[in-house]
């Protein structure tokens, strides 16, 4: 039985390895060996679930994964599940954070461009960005959300996503005029 108390961990109850036991089993080794499955399994189980969800100290991680998410569900009808994985562990500030978030979901590019053959350079770009920044977007918001559903999107955390995000928007428009760039290119090398 799962109980989650009001400090954000989660903790678990060990389940009653007695309900494993088979009572017509007829030998201790049976029992035996049923029991200390069942521990391990509770074992396997306490270390899975007793987890604290950090997400007061890590809001940027959380701002991450939500944008992550939120990518990832605008690029799985071309790419997928899971185009774009969470990067949680990594450097959280808004500058890192900003750069995962631009790297990963600019890098499907390429891919997003095989996927639009005959189309409008331009068009497959506006598409591309469209996407990008809508999931960015729609992950961001949810992160604010939850942030300030605890509570905590106030002071340096909200001044933080506040960068990240506008380090995201900034790392996007870049990333266009690049492309843009390269466009108009070899357009005038034709």
């Amino acid at each position: 039985m799962l109980e989650e108390d009001d400090s954000s961990t989660i903790n678990v109850v060990s389940p009653d390895t007695r309900a494993y036991a088979t009572s017509n089993s007829g030998t201790s080794v049976e029992s035996s060996r049923v029991k200390t499955k069942a521990t391990q399994n509770a074992a396997v189980l306490q270390s899975s679930l007793d987890v604290s969800l950090e997400s007061k100290n890590q809001p940027l991680a959380l701002l991450l994964k939500s944008a992550i998410t939120g990518i990832n569900d605008l690029l799985r009808p071309q790419f997928g599940d899971n185009a774009i994985q969470a990067a949680a562990s990594q450097d959280n500030t808004p500058s890192g954070t900003a750069d995962r978030i631009v790297s990963l979901s600019t890098g499907f590019y390429e891919a997003f461009k095989k996927q639009h053959l005959g189309e409008s350079a331009s068009d497959v770009l506006t598409k591309f960005m469209d996407t990008i920044r809508g999931g960015f977007e729609q992950g961001a918001k949810e992160a604010q959300d939850i942030l300030t559903g605890m509570g905590v999107l106030s002071g340096d955390i909200a001044s933080n996503i506040d960068k990240t995000l506008a380090l995201v928007k900034q790392g996007y428009a870049d990333f266009e005029t690049a492309q843009r760039a390269s466009l108009d290119t070899a357009a005038s090398a034709e």
